[in-house]
């Protein structure tokens, strides 16, 4: 599927109002489950109204917004827990209403927040749970389904796992015992609300990136929830940014995620998200800067942010406009002394840091010298002249 088939994605300009209309650019007949003019809630109260999404075999829809916004709320309408409070879900074509309770648990599998508690269960009984709408009234497994029931244990690595105690394995081998249950509904459609929360970096990585595989490789359709917006950044093919209950944008990541969206999202009056390196930061510290410190190429950023966490005001400088080192001085300093990207620091920038550095009362620098930043050296060597050179580790005398 090329790229003009992406799922989901254009929004009216959220400044309009009114409902937010996500459009394919591929044909209808590609989307496994479309909504149209969706609204969700609970008896007649609605949370999310004017939904229209569409999600393809072989991608990831990944729902972000503030806490409350309903996006647990629409994952469970889409799976028929919760009935919609307007409009309609459709799946493969059929109204989700149409399809009986055992013909839909073949269609989707959900993965769940919460922590199941099956008590008494082995771990591969844990995952033959996903194999009842495959058996008779009795839920006897044929040898066909215990055979399928180790192929999906082994794809997501957890046969070692058969015989041990659900509750006794650790959260990162639960949640992949829970993707091997709902990949052993052989479903067209999964469903799963925030599958890393529980997770430590590793695990988080590790569960991503084979969920992504599978989804290619069995070509399912995914629509899911995430908080940790970087990994949503890298492991979605479409955002759906959900605020004030209604879809804000939509679209691939680096299309959704520009420069201050993120902070309009979630209504941050404390920090920043720099959108294009998927990074949070505290916030900028005001008042005259006591330090000045000398960076670039992305060495400076933990001096910048070990004085933040230290409530010590800082300038930076001279950063070139394409320097690594950029976002995060922005984003944590009081004053950030910039010059055009590629080009040698002019004299002009240099004398205005150098007006800034003689009023600090530390100097830090944590940087190298080429030929492009050479000014940046006379910055160091006024610092050594006036004796307030610091080094990185030593800046707790500022």
């Amino acid at each position: 599927m090329n790229t003009d088939t992406l799922s989901t994605l254009n929004t009216e300009d959220a400044g309009r109002g009114g409902s937010r209309e996500v459009r394919n650019r591929g044909r209808q007949e590609e989307a496994l489950l479309r909504t149209e003019n969706l609204a969700v809630g609970y008896g007649k109260q609605n949370v999310v109204e004017g939904i229209a999404l569409r999600a393809e075999p072989g991608k990831i829809l990944c729902l972000i917004g503030p806490n409350g916004a309903g996006k647990s709320t629409l994952l469970r309408t889409l799976i028929r827990e919760l009935p919609p409070t307007a409009g309609a879900v459709w799946l493969e074509g059929r109204n989700l209403n149409g399809y009986g309770d055992r013909e839909l648990a073949t269609m989707r599998a959900a993965v769940l927040t919460g922590r199941p508690e099956p008590e008494m269960m082995r771990c591969e009984e844990v995952v033959e749970a996903g194999r009842y709408p495959y058996t008779g009234r009795l839920g006897i497994l044929s040898r066909e389904d215990r055979a399928r029931v180790r192929e999906c244990m082994e794809q997501v690595g957890i046969l070692s796992l058969a015989d041990r105690d659900f509750q006794c394995i650790s959260d990162g081998q639960r949640q992949r015992v829970l993707l091997a249950r709902a990949l052993c509904q052989e479903p067209k459609l999964l469903v799963l609300d925030e599958p890393t929360s529980f997770l430590d970096i590793r695990h988080k990585l590790d569960f991503l990136q084979l969920l992504r595989d599978l989804i290619r490789e069995k070509q399912i359709a995914a629509v899911m929830s995430m908080h940790e917006l970087e990994l949503a950044q890298r492991f979605a093919d479409t955002l759906i940014c959900i605020r004030d209950g209604r879809i804000d944008r939509a679209g691939p990541p680096e299309e959704v995620l520009t420069g201050g969206y993120i902070e309009r999202l979630y209504g941050m009056d404390r920090g920043t998200y720099d959108c294009l390196t998927g990074t949070a930061e505290a916030g900028r510290l005001t008042g005259a800067p006591k330090v000045f410190v000398i960076g670039g190429g992305g060495s400076g950023i933990p001096v910048y942010r070990k004085l933040r966490r230290q409530g010590i005001p800082f300038a930076a400088g001279v950063l070139q406009e394409n320097d690594l080192d950029l976002p995060a001085a922005r984003a944590l300093g009081s004053l950030v002394i910039t010059d055009r990207a590629f080009e040698r620091i002019s004299p002009e920038k240099a004398e205005e840091a150098l007006r800034v550095l003689e009023r600090c009362e530390s100097v830090i620098c944590t940087v190298s010298f080429g030929d492009q930043n050479r000014e940046n050296r006379r910055l160091m060597e006024r610092g050594k002249e006036l004796g307030i050179l610091r080094t990185a580790d030593g800046m707790e005398e500022a």
